[in-house]
């Protein structure tokens, strides 16, 4: 359960105590999150090799259909709302989440291979 948190709070997996980012970043201000090269408490190197976050693409792929997925379930079978609706419903759910899954795809990412 402590590393579920650690993860959605961005803390290094090595000491558990620095931040992975510098900055959370904005979809609105169309600014990306941007990370630390290392841990500032143990010096912590979040990227191993080039291209290392690659797969965190996939990861946050994975993400984004869940929440899709979910979206479409509450909205079209649960709400009963009309398709176009819920196709513009899950497209600004995606725009504005779109930050966050970042983050937490290069979080989840960087633990697995810790």
């Amino acid at each position: 359960m402590n590393t579920i948190i650690n993860i959605l709070k961005g803390t290094c997996p090595n000491c558990e105590e620095g931040s992975i980012f510098k900055t959370k970043g904005n979809i609105f201000l169309l600014r990306m999150p941007k990370m630390n090269e290392r841990c500032k408490t143990c010096n912590h190197k979040f990227e191993k090799e080039t291209g290392f976050f690659f797969g965190a693409m996939f990861v946050s792929y994975a993400i984004a259909v869940a929440e899709m997925i979910a979206s479409l379930v509450l909205f079209w079978m649960v709400m009963d709302l009309s398709p176009l609706l819920v196709f513009l419903i899950i497209a600004a759910i995606a725009f504005v989440t779109s930050t966050f899954n970042f983050r937490l795809s290069r979080t989840i990412w960087i633990y697995l291979f810790n």
